[in-house]
C-alpha cells in the first residue's frame, strides 16, 4: 500500500496543481493521466504480487496459513485504492477537499458495514453459529473468518469511494475537456517527461511516508524484541504493555493529529501553485494561516487530552483497573506529541509543495535514529519500560519539527508569529483545561457517571476555549469566517460583545 498507493494524492496534487498555476489544463491533464498508468502498473503489480505471493510467504516462513487468506482478500483493495488516490489528488490540485472528505466518509460507512456484515456471514457460514467454540483450532478458524469479512470490507470502502470520485469526475468531464481546448500554450509537455516528473514526485513522496509509517515498527521491535533480551522481563507482560500503549493510547492520541493531517493534505496544491508562480510572500502568508489553524485546534487538544486523560480512556474502553492507571498515564506522557506532529506534518507538507521533496526524507530519517538510540537507552538504563516509547514518540515529532521548520525558514525566509499563533491559543486551553477538570469532577460527585460528566466537562471546554480566545483577540473575525461554518461562530460572537 505504501509503494503503491499511500502518498498517491500528495504527489499527484503537487504536480497537477503546478501546471494549475501556469494555466497549462493540457499539461496538467496529461499529468492526470501519466499518474493513473502508474498505479495502474505498479497498483497491479503489486496486487498480483501480494494474491499470488501469499503461499509463497507462506511456504518461507513469513506467514501462517491462516494468513494467506486474509492477504489475499486485501490485494484488489491496493490496486483499487490507487486509482482511487489519483483521483482525489486531481480534485485537491484545483483547490477543492469536498470531493476527498465526501469520499472518505462513503470509505468509512461502507467500510463499516460490509466488515461487521462479511464478518458475521463468514463466521456463521464456516462455522455454523456465533459462538466461540472451546477447542483452539476452532478459535483460529473462526478469527480467520472475521478477519478476511474485515478485509472484504476495507475493499467494499475502497470500492464505493472510487465510484464516487469516479462520477465526480464525469460530471466535471465538460468542464475539463472545455478547459483543455481553450489551453493555447504552444509547448504541450510530451508524455515521457511528464511520467519522469511525476516518478521523480512520487517516489520521495512515498520514501518519506514509509519512514513516517516505520516509526511504530521500529518501535514495536524494540520494545517487544529488544528490550525483553537486554532486560530478560517478562514477554506475556511486555506484550500487554505494548498493546496498552499502541492500541489505545497513540490510537487515542492519532485522532487529533489526524486533522493536521488533512490541513497538511489541503496546503501542498495552494503551495506549489505559489511556488510555481513565484509567489514566496503568498506562500509565507499560506504558511503562517495554516500553521495558526492547526495551533488553535492542536493545542486544546493536547491541554484537554492531559487534563482528561482517565474519563477519555474510560469513555472509549472497558479495562480492568490496572490496564486504565497504565493508558491514562501514557495518553498524558503523550499528550506533547499531538502539537509537535502537527507541526512536523504540516512544515513536510510545505516542503513537499515548495518542491523540497527530499528534505522531508532525510529529517525523518534523522528523527527515527535519534528517536530509536534513545528510546534504546530509557529501556536499558532506567525503569521507564513501556513510557520510553512514549518519550521516543514524542522526540520524534519534536525533532522532525524542529529540522523541518529550519527547512522551511532557509527556503523562505518564514519567521513564526508567535503571540496569537502560540501564546494565546495556550494561555486559553489552560483555562479551559482547569474549568473542564472542575466541571469533570464536579458532576462526577452530582451523578457517579464518569461517562456523562466527561461527555458534558468537553461541550463546557469547547465553550470556555471558544470564549476565551474571542475575549484574548486570538482570532479575527476573517480567521473565523475561514472555519466551516464560520459565519455562524462570527454572528455568536458578535451577540455576545466578543467581535464588534
Amino acid at each position: 500500500m505504501l509503494i503503491s498507493s499511500y502518498s498517491i494524492p500528495s504527489a499527484v496534487s503537487k504536480v497537477i496543481a503546478q501546471k494549475l498555476a501556469l494555466r497549462e489544463y493540457r499539461s496538467a491533464h496529461r499529468v492526470f493521466k501519466c499518474a493513473l498508468m502508474y498505479v495502474l502498473a505498479v497498483g497491479g503489480v503489486a496486487s498480483l504480487f501480494l494474491f499470488f505471493g501469499a503461499n509463497f510467504l507462506c511456504g518461507r516462513g513469513l506467514l501462517g496459513e491462516n494468513e494467506v487468506s486474509v492477504l489475499k482478500a486485501f490485494a484488489p483493495t491496493i490496486f483499487i485504492y490507487g486509482i482511487l488516490g489519483v483521483l482525489r489528488g486531481y480534485f485537491q490540485a484545483h483547490g477543492s477537499m469536498v470531493q476527498t472528505s465526501v469520499s472518505q466518509i462513503l470509505e468509512q460507512i461502507a467500510n463499516a458495514v460490509v466488515s461487521v456484515g462479511a464478518a458475521y456471514l463468514l463466521i456463521r457460514g464456516t462455522m455454523g453459529t456465533l459462538e466461540i467454540p472451546a477447542d483452539e483450532a476452532g478459535k483460529i478458524t473462526r478469527a480467520t473468518s472475521g478477519a478476511v469479512g474485515s478485509a472484504l470490507g476495507a475493499g467494499a470502502g475502497v470500492l464505493a469511494a472510487l465510484l464516487f470520485m469516479v462520477a465526480v469526475y464525469l460530471l466535471n468531464r465538460g468542464t475539463i475537456d472545455r478547459r483543455i481546448r481553450n489551453d493555447r500554450h504552444v509547448g504541450t509537455d510530451s508524455y515521457k517527461s511528464i511520467m519522469r516528473t511525476t516518478m521523480m514526485v512520487v517516489t520521495p513522496f512515498i520514501l518519506s511516508t514509509a519512514i513516517y509509517n516505520l516509526v511504530g515498527a521500529v518501535n514495536n521491535t524494540v520494545y517487544t524484541q529488544v528490550f525483553p533480551a537486554m532486560r530478560k522481563v517478562n514477554e506475556v507482560a511486555v506484550f500487554s504493555r505494548w498493546g496498552a500503549f499502541s492500541g489505545q493510547a497513540l490510537t487515542i492520541s492519532n485522532i487529533p493529529i489526524a486533522f493536521a493531517s488533512a490541513m497538511a493534505s489541503a496546503v501542498i496544491p495552494s503551495m506549489a501553485q505559489m511556488a510555481a508562480s513565484g509567489d514566496i510572500k503568498g506562500v509565507r502568508e499560506k504558511n503562517a494561516l495554516a500553521m495558526k489553524t492547526n495551533m488553535l485546534i492542536s493545542i486544546p487538544c493536547t491541554v484537554g487530552m492531559f487534563v482528561l486523560a482517565r474519563p477519555i480512556t474510560g469513555l472509549l474502553f472497558n479495562n480492568v483497573q490496572e490496564t486504565e492507571d497504565l493508558v491514562t498515564g501514557l495518553l498524558m506522557a503523550l499528550a506533547l506529541s499531538v502539537v509537535f506532529s502537527a507541526l512536523s506534518t504540516l512544515n513536510t507538507s510545505v516542503l513537499q509543495g515548495l518542491g523540497k521533496v527530499n528534505t522531508p526524507i532525510i529529517n525523518a530519517a534523522i528523527a527515527l535514529a535519534v528517536q530509536t538510540v534513545v528510546a534504546v537507552l530509557l529501556l536499558k538504563f532506567t525503569d521507564l519500560e513501556v513510557y520510553s516509547m512514549a518519550i521516543a514518540v514524542t522526540l520524534y515529532s519534536a525533532v522532525m519539527w524542529i529540522l523541518n521548520h529550519w527547512a522551511v525558514r532557509r527556503a523562505t525566509g518564514y519567521r513564526q508569529e508567535l503571540v496569537k499563533t502560540f501564546l494565546i491559543p495556550t494561555f486559553a486551553s489552560v483555562c479551559m483545561g482547569a474549568v473542564a477538570w472542575a466541571t469533570y469532577e464536579a458532576l462526577l460527585m452530582m451523578t457517579s457517571s464518569p461517562k456523562i460528566s466527561v461527555v458534558i466537562a468537553i461541550l463546557v471546554a469547547v465553550c470556555v476555549y471558544f470564549f476565551m480566545l474571542l475575549l484574548l483577540r486570538g482570532i479575527s473575525e476573517q480567521e473565523l469566517r475561514g472555519f466551516p461554518k464560520g459565519y455562524l461562530f462570527v454572528r455568536l460572537a458578535k451577540k455576545c460583545g466578543l467581535m464588534k
